[in-house]
């Protein structure tokens, strides 16, 4: 038998005791060839490292310690079971106490070929069931609060210190029903639109762009106050998603442009306008 044939045999070994073989892996391995105290002391290191994670204070189940005593056959000489039962077990001491027979341990050697088992296991193991020494708790995740626009124009509306424009007529005549208004906080830095009439647009061909109008910028430059679409009929509320920061606005304006918005409209198609009213003295 070649080096490899033996490690594929080794590998065969180990996944029949781990996860079971197929058929045709079954084949392979009958095709191979091995003695029953090779296959049996793998089974023993496999059993073994399933233990690795049970409490210390456990006792080991009495049909679990027959079958691991019996598999050990030549390579590990056991004390007698604890009665079932029992309070406080002794320690039991494993002796290693000669070395099987046989070609592949020949080829391997015991200890070579128990930590090559180990190997195998922990790698099989490992990915699919998770580390063999448990780890600290993981904190259970706090579910996302998705935000209520609605709400939160009605807080921002009851905390007084905003303006309120209504949406008018632009210069695209088959939307001049569109209505609603657009309400904003200086102090907060952010507002929300509502709209009643604007219709949905072809997300791949175009998209609605929020103008800003304040002091602070020339009016052929207006503040960009993002982009968005509507998917849906009826009313729709709309956050204002400003890129710079706005200074007593006066006017608001809605452009439909290419996706993805432009930098500087050049306001062909007018949606609708919403002009501040002066503040009475």
């Amino acid at each position: 038998m070649t080096d490899h044939e033996k490690e594929l045999m080794l590998d065969l070994l180990v996944e029949k005791f781990v996860y079971g073989l197929s058929d045709e892996d079954s084949k392979k391995l009958e095709g191979l060839g091995h003695e029953p105290a090779e296959a049996e002391s793998i089974e023993l290191t496999i059993a073994t490292l399933g233990m690795v994670d049970l409490p210390a204070e456990d006792q080991m189940p009495s049909h679990l310690y027959a079958r691991l005593k019996e598999a050990a056959g030549e390579v590990i000489d056991v004390a007698d079971a604890p009665n079932a039962g029992a309070e406080e077990p002794a320690p039991r001491e494993i002796v290693l106490s000669g070395q099987p027979s046989g070609s592949w341990f020949g080829w391997l050697g015991w200890a070579a070929a128990a930590a090559a088992s180990i190997a195998l296991v922990v790698s099989l193991f490992v990915p699919r069931g998770g580390p063999l020494v448990a780890g600290p708790a993981v904190p259970t995740p706090t579910p996302e609060v998705r935000p209520d626009p609605a709400r939160e124009r009605q807080e921002m509306m009851r905390s007084g210190e905003i303006v309120v424009a209504e949406w008018g007529k632009g210069n695209v005549d088959e939307l001049a029903s569109v209505s609603g208004d657009v309400v904003w906080s200086d102090a907060k830095q952010a507002g929300y639109m509502r709209f009643r009439g604007l219709p949905k647009n072809d997300t791949s061909k175009e998209t609605y762009q929020l103008w800003i109008f304040d002091e602070t910028q020339d009016p052929k430059t207006p503040i960009d106050g993002g982009t968005f679409d509507i998917t849906s009929d009826g009313e729709v509320i709309v956050p204002i998603d400003a890129k710079l920061k706005a200074k007593n606005p006066s006017a608001f304006a809605i452009t439909i442009e290419k996706p993805g918005g432009v930098v500087v409209s050049k306001r062909e198609k007018i949606a609708s306008l919403a002009a501040v009213k002066p503040k009475e003295a």
